[in-house]
């Protein structure tokens, strides 16, 4: 479903995920990444969330940051992405976490779902990514006693 999100997305290529990438990231020994997935009555998968733990210095605890939900186009309007965000409300407040947050495309017409949950825009802050040659080179900077 991450391709297929991918494609949602309109960056089809730029998606390299493997099934043994996300297996290790769910099902290592530590995992780093946790997923929950919506079944239907033959336990055929039509929706997911991935997410990981992040933490907040201002708070103190951790939070939870929303990789990817994704709900396949026929389950679309059933509620299933309301019961997965749900779910991951509910750990948030079990663990004490105060906080469930993820980005979307601007163009995403979920914005007026997660604005009925009581979802907001995080005014004032801007995401940043480093990624390839401006990583590397970044990474070269970095103090030669480290490696």
């Amino acid at each position: 479903m991450v391709h297929e999100l991918a494609e949602f997305e309109r960056a089809a290529e730029a998606c390299h995920l493997t099934e043994e990438q996300l297996r290790a990231a769910l099902f290592d020994d530590r995992p780093t990444l946790y997923g929950h997935v919506a079944v239907d009555g033959n336990d055929a998968p039509y929706g997911a969330a991935l997410w990981f733990l992040n933490f907040s210095t201002w708070e103190g605890v951790h939070g939870v940051y929303l990789e990817d939900l994704y709900v396949r186009p026929g389950h679309r309007g059933t509620g299933a992405g309301a019961a997965l965000l749900a779910e991951l409300a509910r750990i948030c407040v079990d663990r004490g976490y105060r906080r469930l947050e993820w980005v979307m495309l601007d163009w995403n017409p979920a914005a007026d779902f997660y604005a009925s949950i009581g979802a907001s825009v995080t005014e004032n802050w801007l995401p940043y990514r480093l990624t390839g040659a401006a990583l590397g080179q970044l990474a070269e900077r970095a103090s030669p006693n480290r490696r």
